[in-house]
């Protein structure tokens, strides 16, 4: 079974063909070249994970090569093979992007693990670069659903700003999918093969947050047993994302808007600057242009923040895109639990229409997934929805003082529960049978 491609570039016929039957017997696919322009025409046309290229061609030095290869195969691992006497090649072209050097004469005890080793690594930057791809393409303008106008607009906005270094505040209710938006600006920029990196500033105190995204020295505080890496730092060359900026203190707004200006910042505890390269999109779904005037948000940071703004409108204002949201979400659910749901009756999508959606795009997901898991036929039903979704109206919501109506509403609910099924009903309600059909007659249920 074929475990690999490997390419050996080398003027020397014998040593190439020796090498090929060696490292081939192994399961791998060997591909063979004379000289630099020879292998790198086998690059362009074969799937490559591991070169081993003599220092020496007809054409060009190894270690040149070796800086072109990375260059435009960064996935591909180099191996350099050098003579007893150029080891000092070896070392360069490790310092110029070779996994590690090979000396000519060595025997098949350092040819195979070296070459598996390097293997390893370019199978693994493989699956990396794999996975990053689907993150990529998951986040990325072309998969957020909508199409109301107020969402393309917000679009378009973002398409336009995520190929500059801008500073970005998205403004919008919870839920409305700022996060998404973010990764998306991101992963269309400059920035997309560095980090991303979200922080939720609601969810730290004063002093755990400046300590998150700044990070501290050991014995900063109490707790601090070692030195923090910050998430500013995790991020350098990247994007971080503050969500919730609207939480965070005044003062810890001071030292964020010395990053903003400088890219510079100081650990907790620290007494030497850090320099770093960041791009900042920062959310909210408060009015920081109010609380900045009534001083609860600094002004000056407000202004650094605001260079660009996105508002991404609520989903109550995109009744037209429900639908079309409600199916992406009942796809996705049906395939991780591989119910067979095939759609959704007309009662389910019009109390969808209905409800007010304050929790926006993620209360709806939320709805959508407890629908699947309790879906027992083909169609989404309204049984599968929420309390308050399937009675939206005041009236048809008693108040805790009506006990007939709850009553009412009770038994109908295990009904629906038990598809009908009076004897499991009367079980569950711990009445007798005659008592429910009593009760049944009376409230008019059938």
């Amino acid at each position: 079974m074929v475990t690999g491609n490997i390419l050996i570039i080398d003027d020397e016929e014998k040593l190439r063909g020796l090498l090929a039957r060696i490292i081939g017997l192994e399961g791998y696919r060997v591909f063979e070249a004379g000289n630099g322009k020879a292998g790198l025409r086998l690059l362009e046309k074969e799937n490559i994970q591991l070169v081993i290229s003599d220092v020496k061609l007809p054409d060009i030095n190894g270690i040149e090569l070796t800086t072109q290869i990375k260059k435009l195969y960064p996935l591909a691992e180099v191996v350099v093979l050098t003579a007893y006497g150029t080891i000092t090649d070896g070392v360069t072209a490790i310092k110029n992007g070779a996994f590690d050097y090979l000396v000519k004469g060595d025997d098949n005890d350092k040819i195979i693990p070296l070459v598996n080793r390097a293997m390893e690594k370019a199978r693994l930057q493989q699956r990396v670069y794999q996975l990053e791809k689907q993150v990529n393409q998951k986040y990325n303008f072309q998969n957020i659903i909508g199409h109301a106008p107020a969402f393309q607009q917000a679009i378009a906005l973002a398409q336009k700003v995520s190929q500059t270094d801008t500073t970005v505040l998205l403004l919008g209710e919870t839920g409305t999918g700022k996060e998404v938006f973010a990764q998306a600006i991101h992963n269309e920029g400059a920035r997309k093969h560095k980090p991303f990196v979200a922080v939720n500033c609601s969810a730290f105190s004063r002093e755990l947050l400046e300590s998150e995204l700044f990070g501290h020295q050991a014995g900063a505080f109490t707790g601090a047993v070692k030195n923090k890496t910050g998430l500013f730092e995790e991020a350098h060359e990247g994007t971080i994302f503050l969500d919730e900026i609207g939480e965070m203190s005044l003062d810890l707004q001071a030292k964020l808007l010395r990053v903003l200006e400088t890219g510079i910042f100081t650990k907790v505890g620290d007494s030497k600057p850090t320099q770093v390269n960041v791009r900042v999109i920062a959310a909210t779904n408060r009015n920081l242009a109010q609380e900045s005037e009534s001083g609860q948000f600094r002004l000056d940071l407000f202004y650094r923040l605001s260079v660009f703004q996105i508002t991404l409108p609520p989903l109550r204002e995109r009744k037209k895109d429900l639908d079309l949201l409600a199916q992406y979400y009942l796809t996705h659910f049906v395939q991780k639990s591989n119910k067979k749901v095939t759609g959704m009756s007309k009662d389910f999508r019009d109390a969808l229409h209905q409800h007010p959606w304050k929790g926006n795009i993620r209360e709806l997901k939320n709805v959508m997934e407890r629908a699947v898991i309790l879906a027992d036929a083909l169609e989404l039903g309204i049984d599968e929805l929420p309390f308050e979704i399937r009675y939206p109206s005041a009236s048809q919501q008693p108040t805790s003082f009506d006990l007939a109506a709850v009553e009412k509403q009770h038994i109908q609910k295990v009904l629906h529960h038990t598809k009908g099924n009076k004897t499991e009903a009367a079980r569950l309600l711990h009445i007798g049978l005659t008592t429910l059909y009593r009760k049944i007659q009376e409230y008019q249920l059938e």
